[in-house]
Formats: structure tokens, sequence, C-alpha cells
């Protein structure tokens, strides 16, 4: 009994996320016009999820800024002339791809060092291995020990 009633309000819980669904943004007139923002759109980071562009972002800013590219946009500005825009409004933060400055040449030149450092510390960590896995040199009571169990078969210690 308890498990059909939980398996009710699990699906009554289903459905009314199902029913939550957001509308479609309106488009414009112009199919080039959509075609140009949703181009733009990709190439631009939503300032509230972080991780995803402005043309997959359903936040409320991520409509607001889509609006006003689409404005700009039907105001006969060029790509260059939004990106600029934006990124003076909101840093190069709001582009995917930063341009190579002093303030980005770490977020540019980072993987590249992370993976000299992960290549330098595997090799050093092979080179210390291969070190520790050759035999210790014997010191002459071993040697002498060593060639007196060779010769004569058994342990003269053990007699």
């Amino acid at each position: 009994m308890m498990r059909s009633i939980a398996l009710l309000l699990w699906m009554l819980v289903m459905t009314g996320t199902v029913v939550q669904a957001a509308e479609a943004p309106p488009a414009a007139g112009d199919p080039l016009v959509e075609q140009r923002l949703k181009a733009l759109s990709h190439e631009l980071r939503c300032l509230v999820c972080q991780n995803q562009s402005l043309a997959d972002s359903n936040a409320d800013l991520a409509v607001d800024l889509r609006n006003q590219v689409r404005e700009q946009i039907v105001a006969g500005k060029s790509d260059a002339e939004i990106r600029a825009w934006l990124t003076a409004r909101y840093g190069d933060f709001v582009l995917y791809r930063p341009p190579l400055k002093a303030t980005t040449v770490l977020l540019w030149a980072g993987p590249v060092l992370l993976l000299i450092a992960a290549l330098a510390g595997l090799f050093l960590t092979l080179r210390r291995r291969r070190r520790d896995a050759v035999a210790p040199a014997l010191s002459e009571v071993e040697r002498a020990h060593a060639e007196a169990l060779l010769s004569t078969g058994s342990d003269p210690e053990s007699r």
C-alpha cells in the first residue's frame, strides 16, 4: 500500500515538472537576424550559468541579453561591434574565446603549463622508481657471506 502511494506521489511530481516547461522566446521576423543571433549567442557565455552559452541558457539575464543582441543586429551593428559592446559592459568573461592579452595570458597558457608540469612529474616519478628498483651495492661483509653461501650451497652460520 505504501509503495503504491509513493509511486502515485512520484508520478504527480514528475508530471508537474513536465507541465512547467518554458515557452520559446519570440523570434524576429527576419530569419537572417535569427541565424546571426544564434551564431553569435554560441560564442557568448551566460553570465548566470557560466558553463552554458548564451544560446543554451534559459536564465532571465540570458534572455534579456539575447534580446539586446537581437536589437543591435536589427540596428545594423556588426558582430565585432556587438562583441565589443558586451565586453565593455561585462568584461572578457562574456566571451568563450577571450583575446590573448596580459590579463588572459594565464588562461591561454594554463593548460600547456599544466601538461608540462604533469609530464615532468611523471618523468621524475618514473626515474625515481627505476633508481629504487636497482639492487643496492653489497658491502664487503655481505659479499663474503654471499660467496660463502654460493660456494658451499648452505649457510655457514647455520652449522
